[in-house]
């Protein structure tokens, strides 16, 4: 038998048949099978209705999630082709719905550009589903198929008769390959929103059919934009004072290549450019963003040299000065894009560069012809950024210097761990000396570094990056990091060599002021260190709210439904049980803060991701900017989401 190991013949080669490959490696075709890939079949879904909608033939979109967590998208596209398929002697439908790679969207006569970026569609959705339902509309007929896991229960069949035409899908995720299983009301709200925005003229409407209002109807949102990029520019830009009344708004095409660019300044210190390809979000950019600021820098200089108002100016201007205080939206679509870097989100094609380029060129420049005044508020701005980065770079230095004559550079509070394998190593930052104390007796020292925190960091939303280096918090967390800011051709980079640690845990109380400890702790990574999000390294830990306690026998509890739970376990009398709410990480001892919070085999972490770029920046700029209004607004919606405690 030992023998047979070394084997290798015709027999060994498995054939996965129809969709089994996707059940098989389900990771390959949708990302992972976590939160994001849950998500994603929602996306595939939508993605077939909005390229109906891009071809000319859908102006409205309906998601619904279901009580069950299963999710439905309709549209009033032209309906999946129902009739027989040529090769395959089966309906079309059917075809779609249980072959990979099967769908109008390979026909360029059909769909000159599409979404979707795997190309694998609904057929994806459909393997990874307990039940599928289909139902089209189309010549006159009501057709119909269902499958349980990729596999027809029936033949397609006709339903009923109908006037209006459009494609029903409404799936239920298997939750034995996704790890989660419930669906986030504004994970969804926030791509839907998006696509609305990229794709003027499109109604979405959202419902959540698990969540009553009070007045008996169901949570719900309708995203429709009539203006496109220059409101989406607004949207983003809504909590920051604008330097600019109406954005700049730029459209062309060339070579079957669509461009749409919409900008605005406004007086913040940081560049807000997000970045699309047929409606797929490109977080790492590519050539189209390469085509913009090249246009951009090239097309402010030359305006500023030609008025003369750079004539006193005695500093260098780089390609971040002008891109200071900027919020843009570039939207391209290309009939065959290709993807590079880590996740598949940066554009590769070269020839978009140009495209791109000359079309914002173009009218920019006309622009700043036509609007003196805005066009010298702008170059202001430029100049101003220009001060200010150079004293950031003297501020930069003098903190790298100071490193350099301490010896090893590494902040004093600073409990540094054994291990120098980054990979293996965690940083806590943790709230408080009191908590500090306790994290350092209680962590285990060959991997886990400890650095506490005196109150609350700068707010640096507000403030010029210069100031951020007199704080001496921030200062602690940069050099505790092994973390470095370079240049490279005028853009600004976060250099990340010789950081130390791949783990970076915020650890703040559980009340007001560890949220507000812990989102500026955020505002701070996501605006000047967003290489650490977008890699996975930042995490937020997870302190128990109370401990519940009977006789011996004692649990820890993270939410109210598990005190519930645990007192109903203990008996379900309240009377008899002991309940400690910790209203601070030093309230716990080393061996309690270790037990529920810093132990690998027990903790809870929540690692922070970035799912849509455009809405994470408008959500930190509204709650920590300057603007009280919109953040005000804010509150009062979530409001009955929070654990308030008096």
């Amino acid at each position: 038998m030992e023998e047979n190991k070394g084997n290798y013949s015709a027999g060994n080669i498995q054939i996965l048949e129809g969709l089994e490959a996707v059940r098989k490696r389900p990771a390959m075709y949708i990302g992972d099978v976590g939160i994001k890939g849950l998500h994603h079949l929602i996306w595939e879904v939508v993605d077939n209705s909005i390229d109906e909608a891009m071809a000319g033939y859908c102006d409205t979109i309906e998601v619904n999630i279901h009580e069950d967590n299963s999710i439905s998208v309709s549209d009033n596209g032209r309906g999946i082709p129902t009739g027989m398929h040529p090769k395959e002697k089966k309906s079309a439908l059917e075809v779609v719905m249980t072959v990979l790679h099967a769908g109008g969207k390979f026909d360029k006569d059909t769909y000159k550009v599409s979404g979707g970026l795997h190309g694998v569609g609904v057929s994806c959705v459909n393997a990874l589903s307990i039940d599928t339902k289909v139902t089209v509309h189309r010549d006159g007929k009501v057709w119909q198929q269902e499958y349980e896991i990729g596999k027809p229960k029936y033949d397609v069949k006709i339903i009923g008769d109908t006037d209006r035409t459009g494609t029903t899908v409404r799936f239920l995720p298997d939750n034995s390959i996704f790890t989660e299983s419930v669906y986030n009301y504004e994970t969804v709200a926030t791509r839907l929103r998006e696509l609305a925005y990229l794709n003027k003229g499109i109604r979405i409407k959202l419902t959540d059919l698990r969540v009553q209002e009070e007045d008996g109807s169901y949570l719900s949102d309708e995203f429709f934009s009539e203006g496109g990029l220059p409101e989406y520019v607004n949207y983003i830009d809504s909590t920051r004072t604008p330097l600019l009344t109406h954005p700049v708004y730029m459209e062309g095409s060339r070579d079957n290549i669509a461009v749409q660019v919409a900008l605005k300044y406004n007086t913040s210190y940081a560049e807000h450019v997000f970045s699309y390809v047929n409606n797929i979000n490109t977080h790492e950019g590519g050539t189209h963003v390469a085509g913009f600021r090249r246009a951009l820098t090239r097309t402010l200089k030359s305006y500023a040299d030609k008025s003369g108002l750079l004539d006193k100016v005695k500093i260098d201007i780089s390609g971040d000065d002008f891109r200071e205080g900027l919020t843009a939206i570039i939207s391209v679509k290309v009939p065959e894009p290709q993807f590079e870097g880590q996740t598949k989100t940066k554009l590769g094609n070269s020839e978009v560069m140009g495209v791109v380029d000359t079309c914002v060129a173009d009218v920019l420049y006309t622009f700043l012809e036509e609007n003196p005044k805005d066009a010298k508020t702008i170059i202001q701005k430029v100049i101003t950024a220009a001060q200010a980065r150079h004293a950031a770079r003297k501020a930069r230095e003098m903190v790298q210097r100071k490193n350099v004559m301490g010896g090893s550079g590494l902040p004093g509070k600073l409990a540094d761990c054994s291990e120098k394998d980054p990979a293996a190593s965690e940083l806590y930052l943790v709230e408080g000396d009191s908590a500090g104390g306790s994290a350092k007796q209680g962590r285990d020292r060959h991997f886990q570094a400890i650095l506490p925190l005196k109150g609350k960091i700068l707010n640096v939303e507000k403030a010029q990056e210069h100031k951020i280096y007199d704080n001496e918090e921030i200062k602690n967390i940069i050099t505790a990091l092994g973390v470095s800011f370079g240049t490279d051709e005028g853009d600004k980079y976060l250099n990340m060599e010789k950081l130390r640690y791949h783990k970076i845990i915020i650890m703040t109380d559980a009340d007001v002021d560890g949220s507000h400890i812990r989102t500026l702790i955020l505002t701070l990574f996501f605006r000047y260190m967003k290489p650490l999000i977008e890699n996975g390294y930042i995490y937020i830990a997870q302190p128990p709210l109370y401990l519940v306690r009977k006789g011996k026998q004692e649990r820890y509890c993270w939410s109210e439904k598990h005190r519930m739970e645990a007192i109903q376990e203990f008996g379900g009398d309240e009377n008899k049980v002991h309940v400690q709410r910790y209203k601070g990480l030093g309230e716990m001892n080393p061996e309690q803060l270790w037990t529920t919070t810093m132990d690998p085999e027990f903790r809870n972490l929540k690692r922070v991701d970035i799912e849509s770029a455009a809405e994470a920046d408008h959500l930190f700029s509204m709650l920590m900017g300057d603007e009280v209004a919109p953040r005000r607004e804010f509150i009062e919606k979530n409001a009955r989401y929070a654990n308030v405690d008096v």
